[in-house]
């Protein structure tokens, strides 16, 4: 999962970009890295590491111009340490293109092939997105009219590229001497949405993964951008979009309501914290027909992205409410950390148990979702070592049974704690006393309930369907071959962790 941003600016866009990626943070703590423009020239700043990292002043003098892209990530195709494979990524030819990219691609070895037989063009890490970038550069030379381009010609290069390109993708380029492009696959699986603000001197607009990007730096968000639909905003500021996939449907990823996206976020016109005090209120009712009900004394929710739910649930059952465990936000969201014996260490580090809320107590634990079982494990055994009479637990989100192949850190079913397990065997797994799932049908309507346009959701990972229809099982072994080999030993040495690079791009 990864945060992506794009500006054009009647001032420099630096600091905006910069106060952007702090604001998409939640989406990736791996690497970090803002591009910008000035005329042709481009200037960029990445590196490993969480945006206050990657940037000090003297790169921020640097990133001259009024638009640029940025990107923060976490890994799910490429290495995690490679510095390399901060993005945005950069190609030259054939007018100069960055590009930041979230999701995952299905078919990008298939490209990369077709890239370097058809179209000679070399893919030089192991990212699907510098794939993506690739593509999108043959297409728009295909399409340019002469050496140079308009919106029309953009837009068909966008066209092109849907055609080509299968899985999870929403971009933003920025393309040398003309301006901002973004643009949404035609499933609309990760999110992308736009705004404006009226200044002195114009017109100026943002492109973010998610609403509270927009909000947090003063835009007003004007809508999401459709599957399919890409947007181009000139260097003078005009504003153009079109529909650019001859077929596409909204088919959101559902996971971004339980788990990733900002509570104070809006996603395709749903209100994420509404959608996941819905989905409380229908794991209340699950939980009303239990014989155990009755023997909880406390509801408690694993801090953070549960507390919603956690608060409903109490409310509708007439249960007590109380926050057990205080949480260090220092310490990195677990489960996007790589390797399971990281993960475990983090938990007690990020969490810690109160022992007066507990001590002798039946406690109803209240997550948003059960993926590895590792957090889940060890939380329950904090509550147990706090005093805990009985601990149940309770997930708002279905078993996670099977892989993600869009943009999710959970591609392999070795990893999954429900694959192949039954809730009673999940139970015995993390030690609870009982343990009851939201069902896959109420956490969709949770989401329905809030925006009644979203028929339809990518819940892969709970349901095994996926949307794009390129899926195999083969396809799923060979990922999960390629996960367990590693990547390939990293070179890098400390002075290429940092990169500050001005790109210069020659002129038409």
């Amino acid at each position: 999962m990864c945060g992506i941003l794009g500006v054009v600016a009647r001032s420099p866009v630096n600091q905006l970009l910069y106060d952007g990626l702090l604001l998409l943070q939640h989406r990736g703590q791996d690497a970090a890295g803002i591009g910008t423009a000035t005329g042709k020239t481009f200037h960029m700043q990445k590196g490993n590491g969480l945006v206050r990292d990657v940037f000090r002043t003297r790169n921020m003098r640097s990133l001259a111009g009024q638009s640029g892209i940025a990107h923060v990530r976490y890994p799910t195709a490429g290495s995690a340490s490679n510095s390399e494979e901060a993005q945005p990524f950069y190609v030259n030819a054939p007018f100069g293109i960055m590009l930041a990219h979230n999701g995952n691609l299905t078919n990008s070895e298939q490209l990369k092939d077709e890239m370097f037989r058809r179209d000679r063009r070399h893919i030089n890490t192991d990212s699907d997105s510098e794939v993506l970038l690739n593509v999108l550069a043959n297409a728009l030379h295909s399409s340019a009219r002469g050496v140079s381009l308009d919106p029309d010609a953009i837009f068909a290069a966008v066209g092109e590229l849907h055609q080509r390109v299968r899985g999870a993708y929403a971009c933003v380029a920025e393309i040398a001497g003309y301006g901002l492009l973004a643009f949404r696959d035609p499933h609309g699986i990760r999110p992308l949405c736009y705004g404006v603000a009226e200044t002195d001197q114009g017109v100026e607009y943002v492109v973010a993964s998610e609403s509270v990007a927009l909000e947090g730096l003063g835009f007003r968000m004007v809508r999401d951008i459709e599957p399919g639909e890409a947007v181009f905003v000139d260097l003078d500021g005009n504003f153009h979009a079109r529909q650019c996939a001859a077929a596409h449907s909204l088919d959101p990823c559902v996971f971004e309501y339980v788990y990733f996206a900002r509570p104070d976020s809006i996603l395709d016109g749903a209100s994420v914290y509404s959608a996941r005090l819905r989905m409380g209120e229908y794991l209340a009712e699950r939980l009303a027909a239990q014989l155990w009900r009755g023997d909880v004394d406390v509801v408690m929710p694993i801090p953070d992205t549960s507390r919603p739910a956690a608060m409903q649930l109490a409310m509708k059952l007439g249960l007590n409410y109380r926050e057990g465990f205080l949480k260090n936000r220092y310490v990195g969201r677990t489960f996007i950390m790589p390797g399971q014996s990281v993960r475990r260490k983090s938990v007690r580090q990020k969490l810690n148990a109160m022992s007066v809320e507990f001590k002798g107590k039946n406690v109803l634990l209240v997550d948003d979702s059960i993926v590895r079982g590792t957090t889940s494990r060890e939380i329950v055994q904090m509550a147990r070592d706090s005093g805990a009479n009985k601990v149940y637990f309770a997930s708002a989100a279905p078993p996670v049974r099977y892989p993600n192949v869009y943009g999710i850190d959970m591609p392999t079913r070795g990893e999954l704690i429900a694959h192949g397990r039954s809730d009673e065997e999940i139970r015995l797994a993390i030690g609870a006393d009982a343990l009851i799932y939201q069902s896959i049908d109420a956490m969709k309507q949770s989401v329905r309930d809030v925006s009644p346009r979203l028929r339809s959701f990518d819940a892969s990972c709970f349901e095994g369907v996926y949307v794009t229809g390129d899926v195999t099982a083969e396809y799923l072994d060979r990922v999960e071959r390629q996960r367990l080999q590693g990547p390939p030993a990293s070179d890098d040495d400390g002075a290429r962790n940092q990169l500050n690079l001005q790109l210069s791009v020659a002129a038409d």
